[in-house]
């Protein structure tokens, strides 16, 4: 087993890819003080619970996770595993920005971020400047402090201007609403103010430039804002 005191690990070619995708969304579910429940896991990985129930016993007993009466939660060697694979993952986000088109960085980088080392990880970090959040807007490990004064839209009332900061990860997995938003140009740095907001139906309209966009507040809930005094 692993030593789950070491806080220093540089290496993690000996994990799957298949556990680095584990270990990067419970790293997000923890980050945002979320429970890890194995049903909300299948949901979002597109699995069975079997196979996340079966894939959870194999991280507990390779050091990464703990499971008991009082959930479940990266151990520290968990901890430093999983900020690996984020960190590489939006920079290979950051290192496509200029090629792909915005909605499509994350799945892209997806198929890339097992594949590169720890010395190509610090070359692009140094090459990058040292982002402090992906293009999504979501923040590099230890940077977290960065976006903690951005608010999620369904919180802003009608009326308020604003400007959008961040996509969350988890809609990050959903290419389609990725997409949606792209073209309606609910993207990272697009100014806006909310028109609407029909409680009775969940949903919320915005304006940006005359683009009129009506979002639901399942989708609301993860796009982050700035409020602005104008």
């Amino acid at each position: 087993m692993p030593n789950v005191t070491d806080s220093n690990i540089t290496d993690i070619t000996n994990l799957t890819a298949t556990i680095q995708d584990y270990l990067s969304l419970i790293y997000v579910l923890e980050r945002d003080n979320e429970q890890v429940i194995g049903s909300h896991l299948a949901t979002i990985i597109g699995v069975t619970p079997p196979t996340i129930t079966n894939t959870l016993k194999r991280m507990t007993r390779d050091g990464l996770i703990t499971m008991n009466a009082e959930g479940t939660h990266l151990t520290e060697l968990g901890w430093d595993a999983a900020r690996i694979v984020m960190r590489r993952h939006m920079l290979m986000e950051w290192m496509m920005f200029n090629t792909l088109p915005w909605s499509k960085l994350h799945a892209e980088a997806h198929q890339l971020e097992h594949a590169i080392s720890s010395m190509t990880e610090t070359a692009l970090i140094e090459q990058l400047n040292n982002p402090q959040t992906c293009p999504h807007g979501n923040p590099l490990p230890g940077c977290e402090q960065v976006v903690s004064s951005w608010i999620p839209l369904i919180r802003v009332p009608v009326g308020t201007s604003f400007v959008v900061r961040r996509i969350h990860e988890l809609a990050e997995e959903n290419y389609p609403l990725l997409a949606f938003l792209e073209k309606n140009r609910i993207v990272p740095g697009t100014r806006a103010s909310t028109v609407e907001v029909l409680p009775f139906n969940h949903t919320l309209t915005v304006e940006s430039d005359g683009n009129l966009v009506t979002l639901g507040d399942a989708v609301a809930r993860y796009i982050h804002v700035e409020l602005t005094a104008d």
